[in-house]
């Protein structure tokens, strides 16, 4: 095992999740390999081409993470890690404040991700595979998620995070996007499922942001769905609130406490770019780097919950 490679006991924990080898077509290459591949390229950056040798061919590694991004398969694994997490943590999940009732916070935020050059000039065409289990092909908000901002050609990502930082759910955008028209999008796709019977979570009791997501339509849609809103209210807003006297109405409610775990978003965001392939975005298409973003997720996912086994003296 070498470095920005799973573990044993990582390997263990998704083997089963993987598709199983055989059918028509011929055998699947080693997966531990190829996915040890794809982890190497996430954390370095390095061109496909360059790959160590070690893992195998590097058409056979970028085929695997092209397909599996296409086809959700990735999808298919962080959300059953998320599951698993769930049933048998409800901790893992569902945060619990001391001595109040057990309460389900997200926070929201977004990251800018500088595109390299290699990551422009994506020919227009069609996907030519259907996506399935929350695999994105196609960005229908722009051209592959990338757009010209202050800081040159960038791709957004709007994402929700837990309390242990890890990340949920996210969508990307071109860079020039704004935080708030996103956070319906991104909060309605938030989905935990369950163990047996059972819908998904899909409400969360309390959802943290800052000012950028502070809105009065935002706040009434928070309202509508009874999730309490932790959003700071920037300036601007508080003058024009009180210019208006008492037609202006009551502040917002804003608990200084439950705000400063919002941190937890951006300390996800500081995880995800510890990935180079994160922090400057290289794939042409939109939906391969949704597929990288979400092996990165699958190793922050693991990292937290596989418990390694104690080294003997």
């Amino acid at each position: 095992m070498r470095r920005h490679e799973l573990t044993h006991a990582q390997w263990s924990k998704i083997e089963p999740l993987l598709p199983v080898n055989g059918g028509p077509g011929g055998q699947w290459a080693d997966h531990r390999r190829v996915i040890n591949g794809v982890l190497f390229r996430a954390r370095t950056g390095v061109p496909w081409p360059d790959l160590p040798e070690r893992y195998g061919p590097w058409q056979t590694v970028y085929e695997r993470h092209r397909r599996w991004s296409a086809d959700g398969t990735w999808q298919q694994v962080l959300a059953e890690l998320q599951i698993e997490a769930d049933a048998a943590d409800p901790d893992g999940v569902l945060a619990r404040s001391a001595g109040r009732e057990a309460e389900w916070a997200v926070n929201i935020d977004s990251a800018s991700c500088r595109a390299h050059q290699h990551a422009a000039g994506a020919r227009h065409r069609p996907p030519r595979l259907p996506a399935k289990g929350g695999g994105t092909r196609v960005d229908t908000d722009g051209r592959e998620a990338l757009g010209r901002s202050r800081g040159g050609l960038t791709c957004k990502v709007h994402l929700l995070a837990d309390d242990r930082a890890r990340p949920l759910v996210w969508l990307t955008s071109p860079g020039q996007r704004g935080d708030n028209p996103m956070l319906v999008p991104v909060l309605e796709k938030l989905r935990i499922g369950r163990r047996g019977p059972g819908r998904p979570r899909s409400r969360p009791d309390r959802l943290r942001g800052d000012k950028a997501y502070s809105s009065r339509d935002t706040r009434a849609y928070l309202r509508r769905r009874h999730i309490k809103a932790t959003i700071a209210q920037p300036d601007d807003q508080r003058e024009h609130r009180r210019r208006r006297g008492r037609a202006g109405g009551r502040p917002p409610a804003f608990d200084k406490a439950q705000y400063r775990r919002r941190s937890a978003a951006e300390r996800c965001v500081s995880k995800w770019k510890q990935f180079r392939a994160v922090a400057s975005r290289y794939d042409k298409r939109d939906y391969i780097f949704n597929g990288t973003l979400t092996v990165t997720a699958i190793a922050i996912w693991l990292r937290d919950t596989v418990q390694e086994p104690s080294e003997t003296p």
